[in-house]
């Protein structure tokens, strides 16, 4: 039986507590709608600084909010924990595990997940960098290795083990090879005195000749050679096609041992099922209408950020950032308030670029926003104010601002963790269960 609010007010249901998802239901705060937050975790994740928690420098907490903090000051909506199982689009109903959701409007706001561009045979042997468990995971191996090849006497043991494959040189990628760079020569060179940290071999991969593809090109060279100062080892023109127990195999054949692949190459649009007949673009991202962001043949259904193919100026679909989430749920919000009035539709959406940006480590940024470029110390500057100020609250603000700060006197990541979670069969049971 799918579940709606009393009272006659329209029913909004929200997919996705991301940057999308979040502007949505702020923009309906004022509305006379009953809103539904639906996320399968009780944060909103700030992603562009992912990295930093996978390369020890923050804590989960500092870029992660819950998710029922934030919605206090939205008096007209409820979260639901769950995870969304599929959409019946006829009977406008959100299947969850935690029962059904009817809906007069649904916002998908749904993200986007790792691609593989097919080949799926890496996902069970790549690290990748798209939410917390994912973040854990890799800094824990990152130390893990280190430990590893402090114990071991062989020299292509330790060669393999201190060898890390990033694969993909857009932001993600450059952002995590800059920082790894500045964990093992900054502080795993004091924690590891015996190793010698010369011989950490960092590969950046890359399947064309840029770094930076989406950015001016002359800003993608400023971090290429930020990069190989940083003694990033940048390999183009390659595609990994397998990865092994302690290699790497490229398309052309070629072999690398390296005990550590992180995959940031692509991502694709993670819509929920049942969306089999609605109609898709490049990436597995939704069309959607360019004035209110509707699903083609599906009134009241939305698309907004990742998961959403929008076309902007030149009609080139729009990037998967956070700026356009965002002003997509504002529009969207715009649209189903005056809906419920009975106005007219606002005007048409309209995604206004504020730059891009990506940061190399210490002192080394690259901006763009609109003709204006920016580099190094002032690139950094200006990269350290966009993303403190996008924190979601003050206090992430401020304990991500220690934490720069510590670092950047100190020359110190402080959250030198390895965590692994702790199966509930050994919480309750007092010990592991054999298999």
């Amino acid at each position: 039986m799918s579940i709606r609010r009393s009272g006659g007010r329209p029913h909004v249901v929200v997919v996705g507590a991301g940057f999308g998802g979040l502007a949505t239901v702020k923009g309906l705060r004022h509305a006379d709608v009953d809103v539904i937050l639906v996320d399968r975790h009780n944060y909103h994740l700030f992603q562009p600084l992912l990295y930093q928690v996978a390369s020890a420098l923050l804590d989960p907490s500092d870029i992660a909010h819950p998710v029922r903090s934030i919605l206090r000051s939205v008096p007209n909506c409820d979260f639901r924990l769950a995870t969304v199982t599929g959409v019946d689009l006829e009977q406008r109903i959100v299947r969850t595990t935690t029962g059904d959701l009817g809906y007069d409007h649904l916002v998908l706001a749904t993200g986007s997940a790792t691609s593989y561009f097919g080949n799926q045979a890496l996902a069970g042997r790549a690290y990748g960098l798209k939410d917390l468990g994912e973040a854990l995971a890799l800094r824990a191996r990152v130390l893990d290795v280190f430990e590893q090849a402090s114990r071991t006497t062989s020299p292509d043991e330790r060669r393999a083990l201190l060898t890390f494959v990033i694969v993909g040189a857009g932001p993600t990628g450059v952002e995590y090879a800059g920082a790894l760079s500045e964990l093992v020569h900054h502080v795993l060179k004091r924690d590891f005195p015996d190793i010698d940290v010369s011989g950490v071999d960092i590969v950046l991969v890359e399947a064309v000749r840029t770094v930076l593809s989406s950015f001016a090109a002359g800003l993608g060279r400023r971090a290429e050679a930020a990069l190989r100062r940083k003694g990033v080892r940048i390999l183009f023109d390659h595609l990994v096609s397998e990865v092994r127990d302690g290699e790497v195999v490229f398309a052309s054949g070629d072999r690398l041992a390296a005990a550590t692949m992180i995959w940031t190459a692509g991502v694709s649009g993670e819509a929920p099922g049942g969306m089999e007949g609605v109609e898709r673009a490049a990436q597995g991202r939704i069309r959607v209408s360019p004035s209110s962001l509707e699903l083609t043949g599906h009134p009241a259904v939305y698309a907004v950020g990742d998961v959403a193919a929008c076309a902007g100026p030149g009609g080139r679909p729009l990037p998967m950032v956070a700026p356009v989430a965002i002003q997509q749920g504002e529009q969207v919000a715009r649209v189903i308030a005056a809906r419920t009035r009975g106005e007219p539709d606002p005007p048409s959406f309209h995604y206004r670029d504020r730059g891009s940006m990506a940061t190399v480590g210490r002192n080394v940024a690259v901006a763009q926003i609109g003709p204006l470029r920016l580099s190094g110390l002032i690139g950094w500057m200006a990269w350290l104010f966009v993303h403190l100020m996008s924190l979601v609250s003050f206090r992430n603000r401020l304990l991500v601002l220690i934490g720069w700060a510590w670092n950047y006197v100190f020359y110190d990541r402080p959250v030198r963790l390895i965590v692994s979670p702790t199966p509930p069969s050994e919480i309750a049971g007092g010990g592991p269960t054999l298999p």
